[in-house]
């Protein structure tokens, strides 16, 4: 059976850890490899490394820090298929949702291409008789990454690309899950010519996170999971003295009005509530349609849609969704379902109980539709983060949009109207970072940046973009005179610099 081994100072490297965690293919069911879960020390190693290279990293010119950077973009879309399949087997998307991943983490690789230009900082002449002031942002050193399951590819990339263009030193810590997919696309940036110790891997579970954020040479952490374990991270973090951006938790509304374009938005539902079996941060996992009559249309035409969808593995290519992540997450979202139903949901579409041909060992679920949730609902509060969408029914918008406002969570959330007013509105007054008009997962593209309001982000930072420069640099001023041969003599009060 594989073995996956952690990668320090551009080598691969078996762990010595005795605990050992297994990795599935979530369409069968079966072991596929083992994962030795890495000790405080195996960090410490490749914190080590990563420290040693940083200073030479560190004062490399931009723009030769970027020439590899332009060869790893090359490599990844040259083995994109082998990169999609990677993930199809150990996360179970379709080979189609696995390429849209990996895609838009390529358009953070591009972007960090080009951030010489963001460093350049500013220049002022003259702030004072013969005095010139200018601004500098420099790399922080050694930085880290904590990543999740869902998207093995892409977040990973939202990360290292842009640290690593800023002239940092990075150790990565993928998901237990699925951690193949992060150990080839090592290989494939060592390829692109990128210096040993510049970005390291190391797999493990709670053990690893808590050595990363302890460690006194890690300047910076970066997570992306969910809210109780970004909040731990980012007080264990902040505690420790290092910057943390730490993304949380979801539960992303869509508003139907009346005037919608009923057919795009069940288009739109369909893929943002199913896609991915639901396993991603900017799912849409509530609809709130305005009005019963808008109600009762969105549901009598989703319900169709839901039954008919077609549930399978990756190498079937007429699967329009595949499997969660594990035999855990799938009883997990099984049991919220039922408790949906004890609390008086509308169980429209039941997904339960989906057995495949070949596959019955399989993690599968069909998708669920639930009607008539109310917001004291178990299935309301909770991320389910699987295949199940739940119908709010709200009485006008000034309902809908106060029943997102009021959420704890704020990170993504759409609205598909075809009125001005009713959009710019919404956009403006809605308490939530990233906001769709008549789209309904508004990921922003790579030169803006990524991030939730409210316990959907812990952190003065969003992901990538010019705030991932800020958060991956710090910024130094200097402010600078040469003498001219004219003294003014001492001056003891604060400095006017006329």
């Amino acid at each position: 059976m594989q073995m996956i081994h952690n990668a320090i100072d551009g080598k691969k490297v078996a762990s010595a850890s005795r605990r050992i965690a297994p990795v599935y293919d979530p369409a069968t069911g079966e072991q596929i490899a083992e994962l030795p879960l890495s000790t405080a020390d195996e960090v410490n190693a490749a914190v080590a490394v990563a420290e040693q290279a940083a200073a030479a990293w560190g004062a490399t010119p931009p723009l030769k820090r970027i020439k590899p950077m332009f060869r790893f973009k090359e490599l990844l879309e040259r083995h994109a298929d082998e990169i999609a399949r990677t993930i199809s087997k150990e996360h179970g998307k379709t080979h189609p949702d696995a390429l849209g991943e990996l895609a838009r983490g390529i358009d953070v690789v591009d972007f960090a291409c080009g951030i010489p230009h963001l460093l350049k900082g500013e220049f002022s002449r003259n702030v004072g008789p013969d005095i010139d002031s200018w601004s500098d942002r420099q790399p922080l050193g050694v930085v880290a990454g904590i990543t999740p399951f869902n998207f093995p590819a892409m977040v990973p990339m939202w990360m290292y690309p842009v640290a690593i263009a800023c002239g940092n030193t990075f150790v990565l810590k993928p998901s237990e899950r699925d951690p193949s997919t992060s150990m080839l696309i090592w290989e494939l940036f060592q390829e692109a010519g990128f210096p040993a110790g510049v970005l390291n891997v190391v797999h493990g579970d709670k053990e690893a996170v808590d050595a990363i954020l302890d460690h006194p040479d890690i300047k910076a952490v970066s997570f992306v999971g969910s809210t109780p374990v970004a909040e731990y991270i980012y007080a264990r973090g902040s505690a420790a003295g290092k910057r943390v951006q730490a993304l949380g938790g979801a539960k992303n509304h869509m508003i139907v009005m009346p005037d919608a374009d009923m057919d795009q938005a069940v288009d739109a539902l369909m893929g943002a509530g199913f896609g991915s079996a639901g396993e991603r941060c900017m799912a849409i996992s509530v609809a709130v349609p305005v009005g019963d009559k808008t109600a009762d249309r969105l549901v009598e035409a989703l319900a169709p849609r839901i039954r008919t969808m077609k549930v399978g593995p990756a190498t079937d290519p007429e699967s329009e969704m595949g499997p969660v992540i594990t035999a855990e997450a799938k009883s997990r979202i099984g049991g919220l379902i039922g408790q949906g139903v004890k609390e008086g949901a509308e169980l429209v579409v039941d997904g339960r109980g989906l057995e495949l041909q070949g596959y019955e060992r399989g993690f599968f679920l069909g998708g669920s539709l639930f009607d008539r949730v109310t917001k004291d609902m178990t299935i309301y509060k909770t991320e389910i983060f699987g295949p199940v969408l739940c119908v709010v029914r709200a009485g006008g918008y000034e309902e809908a949009a106060d029943l997102i406002n009021r959420h704890e969570y704020g990170n993504g959330t759409a609205i598909f109207t075809r009125d001005g007013d009713t959009a710019r509105a919404f956009a403006s007054s809605i308490e939530v970072g990233m906001v769709g008009i008549n789209v309904a997962i508004p990921v922003p593209v790579a030169y803006h940046s990524f991030g939730g309001w409210k316990r959907s982000l812990f952190g003065d930072h969003a992901i990538y973009g010019p705030e991932g420069v800020n958060f991956y640099t710090r910024l130094k001023t200097v402010t600078a005179r040469w003498p001219t041969g004219i003294r003014g003599g001492a001056e003891f009060n604060f400095p006017s610099l006329k």
